[in-house]
C-alpha cells in the first residue's frame, strides 16, 4: 500500500552506505496516469531500486536518466507518455502523461534534510517537503487540506511542488466481534493498519483475525500504548461501557480524526448521559459518530462494516 512505503528511508541508507542515490517524484499527470502525484522510486547508484512512479510503464527509463543525475549531481525533470497498451497492463482503461522529478541525494537534497525527513515519519508527524525556486525544505504548517487529502502536487506558481507525508492511517477497533472480522480486512485494503483489542482472548485470536496486531488489555491500557493522533480512527464495537468507555473518553481528550461507536439511538443517548456525568461538553460529544456509519441500511456485519468504513473516509477526506 502506498502509506506504508519505506522509500525516503530506502535511499537516506543507500546515500550513506555510499552507494549514491535518488528520489524520483510524480509531479504532475495528465490523463489515466498510472500512478498518483507524490509517487516515488529510489534508486542508487548500483541500479537497485524501491517503490515505483508508474507502476512498470518507465521505471527502466527513470532508472537510466537518475544514474547519470546521481553521477553528475544534478536534478533532472522527466516527461513520459504513457500508451494504452500499457496503461491497460497496469489495469487502467486508458493512457497518460507523467512528469518525473529526479533528486540525487546529497549533491541535490541535503543529507541532513532527508534525515530530518526520515525522523519525522518515524514519529508519525505530518511534513511536506517542499521543492522550487525557494530552495527544498520540510514544512509542517500551512498545507491543511493537502495534509487532510493525502494530496501532493504543484503550487499555483506552477513551480513549486509540495511532497507530503503523511503518517500511516490507522485503525483502532474495541471488540473483537463479527463486525470487527468483516471491516479488519476490509479497512487494510483502504490503506489502514488495523489494531484490535479486546481483553477476552477467546474473541481476539489470530485465527479470527489473521496477521492483525492483537492486543488483550484494557481499551484505556491499549490505546496509552498505541498512541493517539490525528491519522487515527476508533471504533467500539462491543456495546459494553466497562470495555467501550475507557478507549472513548482517551480518544475524546486526543486528537483521532474518527471516533465510532456501534449500538442504537437509545444506546448512544446512554451513552451521551455517561459522558455528560463525566464532564464532556456537548462539542466533544459530538465528535462521536454513533449509531456508528453511514445510514445506507446496511444489513448484516460485512454491509455494517462498509457503512463505517465509508463514514471514515468521509470525514478524513472532508473533514466533516
Amino acid at each position: 500500500m502506498d502509506r506504508f512505503d519505506n522509500i525516503p528511508e530506502t535511499a537516506l541508507a543507500w546515500h550513506r552506505a555510499g552507494k549514491g542515490a535518488a528520489l524520483a517524484t510524480v509531479v504532475e499527470t495528465w490523463g489515466s496516469a498510472p500512478r498518483r502525484v507524490g509517487s516515488q522510486l529510489a534508486i542508487s547508484g548500483k541500479g537497485e531500486i524501491a517503490g515505483s512512479v508508474s507502476g512498470g510503464c518507465v521505471e527502466g527509463a527513470v532508472v537510466v536518466e537518475a544514474l547519470d543525475a546521481i553521477e553528475a549531481g544534478k536534478p533532472v525533470l522527466l516527461e513520459y507518455g504513457v500508451s494504452d497498451g500499457d496503461a491497460f497492463a497496469v489495469g487502467l482503461a486508458c493512457g497518460g502523461t507523467i512528469r518525473v522529478l529526479v533528486e540525487p541525494v546529497g549533491s541535490v537534497i541535503p543529507e541532513v534534510l532527508l534525515a530530518d525527513l526520515v525522523a519525522a515519519r518515524a514519529a508519525r508527524e505530518a511534513v511536506a517537503y517542499v521543492t522550487g525556486p525557494r530552495g527544498r525544505r520540510l514544512e509542517r504548517e500551512g498545507h491543511d487540506a493537502r495534509f487532510r487529502m493525502d494530496r501532493s502536487g504543484l503550487m499555483e506558481d506552477g513551480e513549486t511542488f509540495v511532497a507530503i507525508h503523511n503518517p500511516p492511517l490507522r485503525l483502532i477497533v474495541v471488540g473483537a466481534v463479527h463486525i470487527a472480522q468483516a471491516l479488519v480486512p476490509m479497512a487494510r485494503v483502504a490503506g489502514f493498519d488495523p489494531v484490535v483489542i479486546d481483553p477476552r482472548e477467546s474473541f481476539a485470536t489470530e485465527a479470527r483475525f489473521p496477521g492483525t496486531r492483537l492486543l488483550h488489555d484494557w481499551p484505556d491500557e491499549a490505546v496509552a500504548t498505541i498512541g493517539l493522533d490525528a491519522r487515527t480512527a476508533l471504533v467500539l464495537l462491543t456495546h459494553d461501557p466497562k470495555l467501550d468507555d475507557p478507549a472513548l473518553i482517551a480518544a475524546l481528550g486526543a486528537g483521532v480524526f474518527y471516533i465510532g461507536a456501534l449500538g442504537s439511538t437509545r444506546t448512544h443517548a446512554k451513552r451521551v448521559a455517561r459522558l455528560e456525568a463525566a464532564g464532556f461538553g456537548g462539542e466533544e460529544i459530538a465528535r462521536i459518530h454513533g449509531p456508528v456509519g453511514l445510514d445506507i441500511g446496511a444489513a448484516g456485519p460485512a454491509e455494517i462494516a462498509v457503512s463505517i468504513l465509508a463514514e471514515m473516509i468521509g470525514v478524513l477526506r472532508r473533514g466533516a
